[in-house]
């Protein structure tokens, strides 16, 4: 993608201090989806946590899963919620349902037209909008319809 997505100015999204969620960035820069499994119970989660949201065990584990999910819910802003949205509205905001995970649901932006209609089930896959100019490099996850 050669184009942002999203205005300049927004805060870069960058690994917690503590580590947990490094597996994820360090894949969206591979173009891969990482999901958090517990290797106890078998328990899909998102976001990351350092426990299992099932069984409480402690043996989480990072998984690569299909970059493909289903519109769960949506919404579309007018109104932006950081500076650098002042004139990116409206934009729509999708929940998407990843089949392959367990279930679990991720937030993220719908590419295309922000006045398409958005039906509840559509398929989506993932798109990786990279930025290798920022300090540190990052890729953003950003769902499109298939």
């Amino acid at each position: 993608m050669s184009k942002s997505y999203l205005p300049e100015g927004m805060p870069i999204p960058i690994p917690m201090d503590d580590g947990l969620d490094t597996s994820y960035w360090e894949a969206t820069r591979r173009g891969e989806l990482m999901i958090q499994k517990c290797a106890d119970c078998g328990t899909w989660q998102w976001g990351p946590e350092w426990l299992c949201h099932n069984c409480q065990s402690l043996k989480i584990t990072w998984k690569k899963v299909a970059p493909e999910g289903t519109i769960y819910s949506w919404e579309r802003p007018w109104h932006p919620v950081h500076p650098a949205l002042k004139d990116h509205g409206p934009y729509i905001v999708v929940l998407v349902e990843l089949r392959h995970a367990g279930n679990v649901r991720m937030i993220g932006n719908l590419l295309g037209d922000p006045h398409q209609d958005v039906i509840i089930g559509s398929k989506v896959e993932a798109v990786f909008e990279p930025h290798d100019d920022a300090d540190p490099p990052y890729a953003l996850v950003q769902w499109k319809v298939v």
